[in-house]
């Protein structure tokens, strides 16, 4: 992608001697090379320019002016330069026909059309502050009186307020066309456009050989572009198909905010937004990311995963054609049936989910019929191979394939179903059950029975061994046996050995339940320490609630031991520890890239989700905070420490505590004020959390020169400026996936919302991570915005400390 950033900027071979003020060209004025004009809000300006570093012609064009200085953004004379560094001239004519002209050979280098006859008025030229320079009569800027505008005839960049596709009004195809080079903006050989020939799609080619297919637009996105996210804080995208044409136009949200598509001279298709903090534009999403994006790699019948090591399969029911070429990964002549298919023996269809959606050349719709319609005109339509809804946001449309199914892949989280005709024979085959396996059912079901049965009587036996043991070694003790009864129990004697007597040499870590040390067979062990006042209400709480819990993003307990006054938890042992060592160290950080951050995010959302919502018990954790989020060696995170949750009752929402223990920096502002607590303090603390995973800087203790407020009130602040993505850690600007990235921003400041009412539930927020955009409603101002030092030492009657993991654990007794 360098030669993109290379071609963002050009040099100016001569000083612009004369600077107009005005936005606008009248009748007979002429602009000459040197000069100027500017929009209203100098975001753009027209004038004339040399490309690159070693060409030495002149084109007329559009640029960047107050940011992103020198940025071309538009061409007029992209095939016929001006050969003179002074020899250029604008003029608008009384017909509103804009006509540049060489001066030096008296010769015309590039007009415009013009779609409106200007009748008895006077035509301008205007440059607009969205870049599109336009030619109207007496100053009527309404668009559907434009008498010519540049937005017509793009050039490699694709601006706010660009229509791609077809307008049967102006009889105009608009496409993007790449430049030959950096030197040379005459049109190259790559091209963005819609085809039109079935369902409408879009492709992006080289010459005539299509190298990526962005997909068809089903109510919600591009079945090619699923990280393109529709509904987000910089743009709104409209995709319209009636009378007046078909194209897709997306619109700016705040028009201080710029951004643009580029097709580069290598064909690189990439969306950028300028970043005011680093001075330089930032790669938003890149159509093209994987090697699954390339054109039918799969052939006819393929799909590709891009999960798997053989990135191309067969769909079900489908075997290749040419087994020899799979063997060397050459996959391009696809599958075909195992069984053909016969319409007069009843074919069916067989469901694929999460899918892109095949090349739609050969493919006819109806944006009126339903799906059990479609279904049945499939069905009854014998060269109809597949069929699909067209438009999945309001459940409606019918969309047909007539021939080979080409250009296919799966989508882990997002996609479409597909409903692929297949043989009777071949659907037949789901539902036989081999005589052979018939029989061995019938056998194993006493066999299983028995099993069952006797695991059940060694199970109870075991349990009741293990009560009497209990007996004999608990004595004396707060702890009762029945708050342990599910968990194994280990020996001290097998504990002892396993840490070497709890050396300091096996010392993870220390929180105020006390010390954890990893044992010799990668296990973690937690003891009680002997001067923790909270220890046994803690222990006892971590024993209740792990033991009952189970879910791939809590942390497991293996057992405990009670022996004396020792008391010991057995942990899975975390190889990657917590996550604050990986955020907040400067080394460790660079290698937490934002693929592992955002899955990071998703998995403690989803454990938050078990427990507030879907396991036995319902749980709020009131400690959340990156000190107890541990990492597997897969970096999978592990929510752990639930010494202070608490549990509710099916119809309790909120309780209030005396004692308000927690973390200052996670803390909701009604739980550290009125020790009020409910789901939502701990949707608070995770929106503090995820804050500090995009931004790599802690709530607690964070800083900045502008302001005095903390992390909270500084994302707030950036995402009120349309400046949200300042927030994110430097070293992720250049490779994460920009809309992510926003997206997270945004749930994480919906979640710390002053007001518990506002903020959504933990199943909300799983779903708007997933990409449900329809419940990413605006935030309002975060808690402690107004007010940081609100509760504050000096506002407790008192208070006591401990250090975990460089955060601050606070149990502060409030009289009430």
């Amino acid at each position: 992608m360098e030669a993109i950033f290379i071609f963002f900027t050009f040099s100016f071979h001569s000083l612009l001697i004369t600077i107009r003020a005005a936005d606008t060209i009248a009748v007979n004025q002429t602009l000459k090379d040197g000069e100027t004009i500017v929009s209203p809000q100098q975001t753009f300006e027209l004038g004339f320019f040399t490309p690159g570093n070693t060409s030495r012609n002149r084109y007329l064009g559009i640029w960047y002016k107050r940011q992103a200085t020198g940025t071309i953004a538009w061409v007029a004379n992209r095939e016929i330069p001006i050969r003179n560094d002074s020899g250029g001239e604008l003029t608008l004519r009384s017909d509103g026909v804009l006509v540049l002209r060489d001066s030096t050979t008296d010769t015309i280098v590039w007009s415009s059309d013009s779609f409106r006859t200007t009748g008895n008025s006077n035509p301008v030229a205007r440059l607009s502050d969205n870049g599109n320079l336009i030619v109207v009569n007496d100053n009527d800027v309404r668009p559907e009186n434009y008498i010519w505008q540049s937005f017509d005839h793009p050039g490699n960049t694709f601006l706010p307020g660009m229509k791609l596709g077809r307008n049967l009004e102006r009889g105009i195809v608009t496409n993007v066309t790449s430049w030959k080079s950096d030197d040379d903006p005459s049109q190259g050989t790559f091209m963005v456009y819609f085809d039109f020939n079935g369902y409408p799609q879009i492709f992006i080619k080289d010459g005539d050989v299509i190298r990526h297919r962005l997909g068809i637009w089903n109510g919600i996105g591009y079945t090619g572009m699923p990280n393109l996210k529709m509904n987000n804080p910089i743009f709104t995208y409209e995709y319209v198909s009636n009378e007046t044409g078909t194209f897709g136009v997306f619109n700016l949200i705040n028009p201080s905010v710029l951004t643009r598509t580029m097709l580069s001279p290598s064909g690189d298709h990439g969306w950028f937004n300028w970043i005011d903090r680093t001075h330089g534009w930032l790669l938003y999403l890149t159509p093209a990311g994987d090697n699954c994006a390339r054109y039918a790699l799969c052939g006819a019948y393929g799909r590709c995963n891009i999960q798997q090591l053989q990135s191309c399969e067969c769909m079900k029911g489908f075997t290749p054609k040419r087994p020899g070429q799979w063997d060397i990964l050459d996959w391009s002549d696809g599958c075909r049936r195992e069984i053909s298919l016969n319409c007069s023996l009843g074919d069916g269809f067989r469901m694929y989910s999460l899918m892109k959606l095949p090349d739609t050349r050969q493919s006819w719709y109806d944006t009126s019929m339903s799906l059990e319609e479609c279904q049945v005109k499939c069905r009854n339509e014998c060269n109809c191979t597949a069929y699909t809804q067209l438009d999945i946001k309001y459940g409606t449309g019918c969309l047909l394939w007539y021939h080979e199914l080409i250009d296919m892949r799966t989508y882990s989280n997002t996609g479409q179903d597909i409903y692929i005709k297949m043989a009777a024979a071949e659907l037949a085959k789901d539902m036989k059950v081999p005589k052979e396996k018939k029989q061995v059912v019938v056998i194993a079901i006493p066999v299983t029975l028995g099993l069952v049965i006797l695991l059940g009587v060694c199970l109870l036996i075991i349990r009741m061994k293990m009560k009497q043991k209990l007996k004999k070694q608990v004595t004396h003790d707060p702890i009762e046996p029945k708050d342990v009864i599910h968990v194994p129990l280990f020996k001290l004697s097998a504990l002892l050995v396993a840490t070497d007597n709890f050396s300091s040499n096996n010392k993870l870590g220390e929180g105020g339940f006390g010390p954890v040390y990893k044992d010799g067979q990668e296990i973690a062990v937690k003891r009680l320490s002997t001067n923790s006042s909270q220890g046994v209400e803690e222990f006892k709480n971590e024993v209740m609630f792990i033991s009952n819990l189970q879910h791939r993003n809590l942390v497991r307990i293996l057992g405990c031991c009670i022996e004396g006054q020792e008391r010991m938890l057995i942990y899975e042992y975390m190889p990657n520890k917590g996550l604050d060592l990986f955020l907040f160290d400067e080394t460790l950080s660079k290698t937490l890239g934002w693929s592992q951050r955002f899955h990071i995010i998703n998995g403690i959302a989803r454990g938050l989700l078990y427990l507030h919502q879907d396991s036995r018990l319902r749980i709020i954790h009131r400690d959340l905070k990156a000190a107890n989020v541990l990492l597997d060696h897969d970096m999978n995170p592990k929510i752990s420490d639930f010494g202070l949750a608490r549990s509710f009752g099916g119809n309790e929402t909120e309780t209030n505590t005396r004692r308000v223990v927690g973390t200052y920096g996670y803390m909701s502002p009604e739980y550290a004020g009125d020790g009020i607590f409910s789901v939502k303090s701990d949707v608070f603390s995770f929106g503090v959390l995820v804050l500090e995973i995009t931004s790599g800087k802690k709530n607690r203790g964070f800083s900045h020169e502008d302001h005095n407020h903390n992390l909270l009130g500084h994302a707030w602040r950036l995402h009120r400026d349309m400046k949200t993505l300042e927030l994110a850690d430097a070293f992720l600007i250049e490779a994460c996936h920009t809309c992510e990235v926003l997206l997270s921003i945004r749930v994480a400041l919906l979640c710390v919302q002053h007001n518990p009412e506002d903020r959504p539930n933990m199943s909300s927020v799983v779903m708007m991570l997933s990409g449900d955009e329809s419940r990413l409603l605006e935030p309002k101002e975060p808690g402690f915005y107004k007010e940081e030092d609100r509760f504050g030492p000096e506002n407790s009657s008192s208070m006591q400390t401990q250090n975990s993991n460089y955060d601050v654990t606070v149990r502060l007794m409030k009289p009430r």
